[in-house]
């Protein structure tokens, strides 16, 4: 039986230095030719020594492939971001700063710094499109997030809601209360017209179908009721305990400010798992095109 081949050797062999990941960088972005935005010609760009950036085989204007991407400004090597995007899309539980520190060799503030960067990234090529539609079925589920408080407590725990279409996508927010006034507008803007919605007993939902007409059915946990038929929130409450287990079990601990980096990581991941050989190559095919009129 032929051994398979090893995904960090294919991305080793892939981008073997720093050379091969900005000139992909540069392709991605600019194409293999350009209207230069000097000259106004049709140009081949060529790579400046000891620079990342490219110049117009005309006018020698140059251009930073690594403007307007996470990896502006840095001094970090650009394999090493091409690394860590790698490792975030090859792990199911998420990639904390302490083992990018270890592995790069770098500061903590600097791997904490790209693995932010990069989480953003990856809520930026997901984006949050509409779910459900006629037919379907959608669950919406808000969870607590955090520590308890010495009275055992949870009001200091951060609150996230969310929304997922069954064998589809999810979408996330991290909410400051549990109320209508703060659930009910995301169902409205993220979920189509003519779903059906899943939903615990909490009455926040009621409006679903008294003001909004969807077709909404609720399951009663209070009363340990978890499945009536097809109605259930087994999906989004799957999808949290997948949360749960990356960020006690990996990061330990995720600050208020930045909970919802750490969910467009998941998410991403989530709403790709069905083609994992594409999470990595989208983050690299995903950087903002640059197009000269």
């Amino acid at each position: 039986m032929a051994q398979k081949t090893s995904k960090i050797r294919e991305f080793q062999k892939r981008f073997p230095d720093e050379d091969t990941c900005l000139d992909h960088l540069m392709r991605t972005r600019f194409g293999e030719r350009l209207k230069c935005f000097k000259c106004q010609k049709d140009a081949r760009y060529y790579r400046v020594k000891a620079r990342r950036s490219f110049e117009c085989e005309h006018c020698g204007y140059q251009v930073y492939p690594t403007a307007g991407t996470p990896f502006e400004k840095t001094r970090t090597g650009l394999r090493d971001w091409f690394y860590v995007m790698f490792l975030f899309c090859a792990t199911r539980n998420g990639v904390a700063a302490k083992e990018v520190e270890r592995q790069l060799g770098v500061t903590y503030k600097t791997a904490w710094r790209m693995c932010n960067l990069i989480r953003k990234y990856m809520g930026y090529v997901d984006g949050d499109f509409p779910l459900g539609g006629h037919g379907k079925t959608v669950e919406a589920d808000e969870t607590f997030i955090g520590g308890r408080d010495l009275n055992g407590a949870p009001d200091d725990k951060a609150i996230v809601f969310g929304i997922i279409e069954r064998g589809g996508d999810v979408v996330t927010r991290h909410v400051v209360a549990r109320t209508k006034r703060h659930l009910i507008p995301h169902i409205v803007k993220i979920v189509k017209p003519g779903s059906k919605i899943n939903t615990d007993e909490a009455s926040n939902f009621k409006l679903l179908k008294e003001r909004y007409g969807f077709d909404h059915e609720m399951v009663d946990h209070s009363a340990k009721e978890y499945v009536r038929g097809d109605v259930h929130t087994n999906s989004i409450e799957s999808f949290w305990s997948q949360v749960k287990r990356g960020i006690n079990g990996t990061y330990i601990w995720v600050s208020k400010k930045h909970l919802q980096t750490y969910l467009h990581e998941f998410e991403y991941r989530h709403n790709l798992r069905r083609q994992p050989a594409l999470m990595f190559d989208l983050l690299l095919q995903a950087f903002p095109k640059v197009q000269v009129e």
